[in-house]
């Protein structure tokens, strides 16, 4: 059934879930046998503890919604209501979509243990959609999760891509939720929706899945080097200017907040890169002026490259181009700045930073 014929009667949240923009979250296939084939022994003793932590699944009862709310309230802002949906249908595309690969892996790898892993992460990504989901219900706009699985545009990635990517997004999502919900239970009065005081627990199953992955490129460390430095970086400069240029996309959200968006982006990076050096080869100095001047020339050129959606002509197509362009560049230079080695260290596990 094509996406054409399936739009008929689907809401816009499940709309917007669906489309292939350029920012928005993208749903993964990748090499499952490939997978299988990767050594666990050399991290044993942490691979064991961890799977035991997965069995024990503390959070099984946290994902259950005990509140009220009155969408009434977000009606009274127009522009906040659009920002925090259009939050919260990302957060569930990208929840799914992890949801939707660890079961693939899981149903297809011919390694018993990491299909065990795969069908753990598998569950917490389930519980983070559907909590999202019937929050989405209480305001009347549900994703049809069973046709985004259907219908949405997959990508192939190689393994150790996805390992590159879904580590990354693991960590900068608990970056991100430990510190809104830090700043929030500072700032109750600022907390407008009451799905995020399940953001403290929330944090703990986006920190083990990406101790997950971090165990797995330590027990094979052919994935941290040679040229494969040169994919880690690119995914690093990938998801960090990404999320700097979606999250000033939502002014009204962070203004809600009461936090300056820029500098809730760059705690973000500070937080993922510390941490990351448990597994990555070097880190990229977000700090550095040159870096920050080149994720403000990449929000402007796609603000300016948005601002001609819908808008066609020969003209229309050469500014595109030549935006486009000018994205291309502004990433060249980026991914030309120096990195900051780091000192491979010899603990694996990382507790989180509460």
């Amino acid at each position: 059934m094509s996406v054409e014929n399936s739009e008929q009667g689907l809401n816009n949240s499940t709309k917007q879930a669906l489309e292939s923009r350029a920012l928005a979250p993208r749903f993964y296939t990748t090499d499952c046998e490939a997978i299988g084939k990767l050594a666990i022994d050399p991290v044993r003793e942490e691979w064991d503890a961890m799977m035991s932590a997965f069995e024990a699944d503390k959070n099984r009862e946290h994902f259950k919604q005990t509140y009220d709310f009155d969408p009434a309230e977000l009606d009274k802002d127009p522009e906040l209501k659009t920002e925090f949906l259009d939050l919260l249908v990302s957060s569930i595309t990208a929840e799914y979509s992890g949801c939707v690969l660890y079961q693939e892996i899981e149903s297809k790898v011919g390694n018993p243990e990491i299909a065990d892993l795969m069908r753990y992460m598998a569950r917490d990504e389930s519980r983070h959609a559907g909590f999202i989901n019937r929050a989405l219900n209480k305001l009347g706009v549900a994703v049809d999760l069973g046709v985004l699985k259907r219908e949405k545009e997959y990508t192939f990635f190689r393994p150790k891509f996805i390992f590159y990517a879904t580590y990354l997004s693991e960590k900068i999502g608990y970056a991100r939720y430990i510190t809104i919900y830090r700043h929030l239970e500072r700032n109750p009065d600022r907390r407008f929706h009451p799905i995020f005081k399940w953001f403290y627990e929330w944090c703990n199953d986006e920190f083990a899945h990406g101790e997950a992955f971090a165990l797995l490129m330590r027990a094979n460390p052919e994935l941290l080097r040679g040229f494969n430095k040169v994919y880690i970086k690119l995914f690093l400069i990938l998801v960090y200017t990404t999320m700097y240029v979606r999250d000033h996309s939502r002014p009204k959200l962070y203004e809600a907040f009461g936090m300056d968006v820029t500098e809730f982006d760059n705690t973000v990076f500070d937080i993922t890169s510390e941490i990351s050096k448990q597994v990555f080869p070097m880190t990229l100095n977000t700090r550095d002026p040159r870096f920050q001047r080149g994720l403000e020339r990449l929000l402007d050129l796609n603000i300016r490259l948005d601002a001609l959606g819908g808008q066609k002509g020969v003209m229309v197509a050469l500014r595109k181009v030549g935006l486009q362009a000018g994205i291309a560049g502004t990433m060249l230079r980026l991914f030309m700045l120096p990195a900051i080695p780091n000192q491979m260290p010899e603990q694996v596990a990382m507790q989180p930073a509460w």
